[in-house]
């Protein structure tokens, strides 16, 4: 049988008690909820990544390729200077990939998140908070009081 007053670092040990304290904090942490939703927009990042990547390189460097006709598409066009081969053709679909995320971020956090927050802004600023019953009669009082001057 243990003793009621004996604390449990005691029973435990100290570094058990530590490891388990140490537990604690770390879940406490980890299922917070910001650290949740940045793990979910971690993932989606990836995904969307993932997603334009594909479309630059199935989809967009091919019609561009139409436009400059080569025998392999964009991932041959190179310069030769001096024997040695300089491929850019893979290079350009990475700036067209960056371009298009970039732009879609901006859209994204610029423009609609922008939007969003100017029209929280006007709804408070447009919708006073309405007065209660002790602000109502002291708003008349002091009518009633300018009135009598």
């Amino acid at each position: 049988m243990v003793p009621e007053s004996t604390s449990p670092g005691v029973l435990l040990g100290n570094s058990t008690q530590k490891a388990l304290t140490l537990l604690d904090e770390f879940k406490k942490f980890a299922f917070k909820g910001n650290v949740v939703d940045l793990a979910v927009g971690v993932i989606i990042g990836g995904a969307f990544g993932r997603i334009i990547d594909s479309l630059v390189k199935q989809v967009i460097m091919p019609l561009i390729s139409v436009i400059m006709p080569s025998e392999q598409g964009y991932a041959d066009w190179k310069w030769t200077l001096r024997g040695t081969d300089i491929p850019y053709g893979q290079f350009l679909a990475e700036i067209v990939n960056f371009l298009i995320i970039a732009l879609v971020l901006y859209i994204f956090i610029v423009k609609f998140l922008g939007w969003a927050m100017r029209a929280r802004t006007q709804e408070a600023v447009a919708a006073p908070p309405a007065l209660t019953k002790d602000q109502a009669l002291l708003t008349e009082i002091r009518d009633l009081m300018k009135a009598q001057a």
